[in-house]
């Protein structure tokens, strides 16, 4: 005896919408905010002088930020914790949201690791990495003789 699986697209023949519900509450926000790690975009840019790096992780404070340097891997990290407590109630249930991540950076020799700055401004924290003097792109005119 032969086992056939069919899956052929059709969603569930007895009651399309049973399946719809399913799938609208497997999709819902709240439930896929607790379940997915959260990982904030970053942007990238090198200047003349410096590399800047954008992380968008609003809601944040920025005590809430950890950032490290090992040997040339910059590291940022955050942990939030938000508990809702009301005086006076006798629960049944109570939630707690958990928020973190880690996101690293490996930087590049031209990098100056004596000089990085970080600064958190409406929800984006802004890394400015130095280069070092030799790595500046240094324009001359150069004369024919």
């Amino acid at each position: 005896m032969t086992l056939v699986k069919f899956n052929n697209g059709h969603r569930n023949a007895v009651n399309p919408f049973f399946s719809d519900v399913f799938q609208s509450l497997l999709n819902d926000s709240q439930i896929s905010d607790r379940l997915i790690t959260k990982t904030p975009a970053v942007n990238i840019a090198e200047t003349e002088n410096q590399f800047e790096i954008e992380l968008a992780a609003p809601g944040l404070s920025k005590e809430d930020f950890k950032i490290n340097l090992d040997k040339n891997v910059l590291s940022v990290s955050a942990e939030k914790k938000v508990e809702n407590v009301e005086e006076g109630k006798k629960y049944s249930k109570k939630e707690y949201a958990y928020n973190s991540f880690v996101r690293s950076f490996t930087l590049p020799e031209t990098a100056d690791q004596s000089k990085i700055d970080a600064e958190y401004v409406d929800g984006i924290l802004k890394l400015n990495v130095a280069k070092k003097e030799e790595a500046k792109i240094q324009a001359r005119e150069i004369a024919v003789k």
